[in-house]
């Protein structure tokens, strides 16, 4: 190992454990990655770590060439944003000036994931819309909009959530009688259709954003700056937290952060660790691990292989602390017993740091970790259902209570609720793991988390939990492109007051619904379980949903 001197803090701790795993001093772990320390010295003679920052796009193959030619200048955004800063503290001033101060987000993926992280983090209140549940749209439409500035972020503007979002917003301005076009902010990549659009109608500001950067790799473009910026989020300091860790990540050295992670990682999924347990251990971050879900699971989970990330609760769940051989568990913050490693440092740096790791998997892994090859299905199979809708409700297999069970062929034998979801359990494989997916409200419908480390208690298995259609832009490019072991429960529920969607012949719920069968229906052609339960009352079916599981296992 060389000398650390001359590497911040953050990165001397993560060398000091990394060396102590390769002496033999973390023994729990040591085996499933015996192989990181000639990964890591492979990956720094090769010059990996300075061939990405300077933007080659041949580090992944040819195939990935042409993909990667166009996605790589993430790498120095700390540098290339600093001119947003002042643009978007103007507007913020402005808006305040006319006394607009509430900021709703509408956006998916990478266009919501990352503000969410930085405005929660700086303790800076921001409204998030990355859904089409009804309930939750009408919470966020019941502020008070003469204070409200919508940002509207896509790359095209095509994605039919925002888009959803942008014409619910428009009208519900226009019947405040407040001219809607000074209300709408967008973020968008230049010469896009949605940049036309915003023109046309003469929004209040349109932000071009870097066109080669991939959406989980924008934290530090426009969007993930301007409505976290204009929320009130310090976002120079953001790009100065990236700026500082920035040279350390281009080092072609073991003792690189970023080299070292990923060498962890890719040694530990060549013995048969897919997947990456994550607990925050006082990092003093918000919701990280959801940010990084979506960078793992979408960059690596295709061609059959990939890094499932399970976001756990703490450290202290049992599916971090004792992980079997499948999961390498890493801490973000401070190193604990059973963890990995421990990734400390502040926001900026941590996105700078998990990107570079994640495209040096792809390496690794063979991937091209700027694609998404499968996330596509799902959404033409949701356009295929709203395009021509069932005329009646897909009857159940069976109802147990506030529930209306729709269960695959292989489990069509059961009659009660627990013992679906026994046999749902069962038939997973050893070492798959359990998605549950909630096509609910994440306001009203909050309690449906617990659900996460029930499923794992009761399981055995490593289990996420994912609110649709979010995951979709995140997870589901694995479910569909990575480890093909995993077994589905996806929630619906029963809508009391729906919301028209202008100018489209849907509303949200009849979206919302189609978005969940779609997924299914994807799935399901992949040779995957899918349980699908359907709450006709949201309260009582969740209720006897919990009590039903705890059963399991008994």
């Amino acid at each position: 190992m060389t000398e650390t001197n001359d590497l911040p803090p953050e990165a001397v701790r993560i060398v000091k454990q990394f060396e102590d795993l390769i002496k033999g001093k973390l023994e729990g772990r040591k085996r499933l990655i015996e192989d990181a320390g000639p990964l890591a010295e492979q990956l720094a003679a090769d010059r990996v770590a300075s061939k990405l920052t300077a933007q080659d796009p041949t580090l992944w193959g040819p195939e990935a060439e042409p993909e990667a030619s166009i996605r790589l200048s993430w790498t120095t955004l700390h540098e290339t944003s600093r001119p947003l800063v002042a643009d978007i503290e103007a507007l913020r001033a402005e808006l305040h000036a006319e006394g607009v101060d509430r900021v709703v987000l509408a956006g998916m993926g990478g266009s919501s994931l990352a503000p969410e992280v930085i405005t929660r983090t700086a303790n800076v209140p921001l409204v998030v819309l990355d859904t089409t549940d009804p309930g939750q749209v009408a919470d966020a439409l019941e502020g008070d909009l003469t204070r409200t500035v919508l940002v509207v972020s896509s790359k095209s503007g095509s994605t039919v959530e925002t888009d959803s979002h942008r014409r619910i917003f428009e009208k519900a301005f226009a019947d405040e009688g407040i001219d809607a076009a000074s209300r709408i902010v967008v973020v968008t990549d230049p010469g896009s259709p949605l940049e036309a659009a915003a023109k046309e109608a003469g929004y209040r500001k349109v932000f071009a954003a870097d066109p080669h950067v991939g959406g989980r790799y924008s934290a530090l473009t426009a969007f993930g700056l301007v409505p976290s910026g204009l929320a009130g989020a310090d976002i120079g300091k953001l790009l100065d937290e990236a700026a500082e860790a920035a040279p350390a990540l281009s080092q072609d050295s073991t003792n690189n952060p970023a080299i070292v992670l990923a060498a962890a990682l890719g040694g530990a999924h060549g013995r048969g660790a897919e997947k990456v347990v994550i607990a925050d251990t006082g990092s003093g971050i918000k919701g990280f691990g959801d940010w990084a879900e979506q960078l793992i699971a979408e960059s690596t989970g295709k061609n059959g292989i990939g890094l499932l990330p399970v976001v756990v609760e703490s450290p202290e769940s049992p599916d971090f602390s004792d992980a079997h051989s499948d999961a390498v568990p890493i801490a973000v913050g401070e190193g604990r017993s059973g963890s990995l490693m421990g990734i400390e440092g502040a926001l900026g740096g941590q996105f700078l740091l998990w990107e570079y790791a994640t495209a040096i998997v792809g390496r690794l892994l063979g991937i091209n970790p700027f694609d998404q090859p499968d996330v596509e299905a799902a959404k033409k199979a949701a356009r295929s259902l709203l395009d021509a809708p069932r005329s009646e409700p897909a009857t159940p297999t069976f109802v147990d209570g506030a529930v209306e069970v729709h269960a695959p062929e292989a489990l069509a034998g059961e009659t009660t609720l627990a013992g679906v979801l026994r046999a749902f359990i069962a038939s997973a494989p050893e070492f798959g793991y359990v998605a549950v997916q909630a096509y609910l409200d994440r306001i009203a419908d909050a309690s449906a988390v617990v659900l996460r480390p029930e499923f794992a208690r009761r399981s055995g298995l490593q289990t996420t939990f994912g609110w649709g259609p979010r995951f979709l832009h995140s997870t589901g490019q694995y479910h569909k492109g990575g480890h093909q072991n995993g077994v589905f429960l996806q929630l619906t529920g029963a809508v009391e007051d729906d919301i028209e969607v202008p100018g489209r012949p849907y509303t949200l719920g009849t979206l919302q619904l189609a978005q969940a069968l779609g997924d299914g229906q994807v799935l399901t052609e992949h040779g995957r379980p899918v349980l699908r339960l359907h709450f006709t009352d949201r309260a009582a079916g969740l209720a006897h949903l919990v009590t039903a599981l705890q059963e399991v296992g008994r």
